[in-house]
C-alpha cells in the first residue's frame, strides 16, 4: 500500500516536471528573445560593443561579425547571413568569454540587436 502511495507520487512528480519543462520550451520558441534589456544597463564593455557596431569597427577580436547561425533558435527566424556575432569583452578573460552581442541586418544599421551573457543560451533585445 505504501509503495503504491510513493510510486504514484513520484509518477505525479516527474509528470508535473516535464509539463512544465515542455512549457517553458513552447514559450522560448512562440516568443523568443522577448526579454529587453536598456542599452544603459549592458555591462560597460557591452556598450563599448554596440557602439562600435554602430561606427562599423574596429573590432578588437579576428571572429567579430561573422555570420551567427541562430543554430539554437533562440532568435526569430532568418534568413543565413542575417545574423553577425561580436564579442563583449570580459575583464581578466584570458579568452573571448561567453559574452556576446549578436546583430540582425545591415552591419551598421542593424534591425535589432541582442545580448547575451552565457554563451548564447538566453538573448535580451537590447533598447537603445
Amino acid at each position: 500500500m505504501v509503495r503504491r502511495g510513493i510510486a504514484k507520487l513520484v509518477l505525479t512528480s516527474v509528470l508535473l516536471l516535464v509539463s512544465g519543462a515542455w512549457g517553458a520550451v513552447q514559450a522560448r520558441e512562440s516568443n523568443p528573445a522577448s526579454a529587453t534589456v536598456a542599452l544603459n544597463q549592458l555591462p560597460p564593455q557591452g556598450v563599448e560593443t554596440y557602439q562600435l557596431i554602430h561606427q562599423g569597427g574596429p573590432f578588437p577580436f579576428e571572429k567579430d561579425g561573422v555570420v551567427f547561425g541562430n543554430r539554437e533558435r533562440v532568435l526569430p527566424a532568418a534568413k543565413r547571413g542575417y545574423y553577425r556575432e561580436y564579442t563583449v569583452k570580459t575583464p581578466r578573460s584570458r579568452d573571448r568569454g561567453a559574452r556576446r552581442i549578436v546583430c540582425g541586418g545591415q552591419t551598421t544599421a542593424p534591425d535589432a540587436c541582442y545580448y547575451t551573457a552565457d554563451h548564447y543560451a538566453s538573448f535580451r533585445k537590447i533598447v537603445p
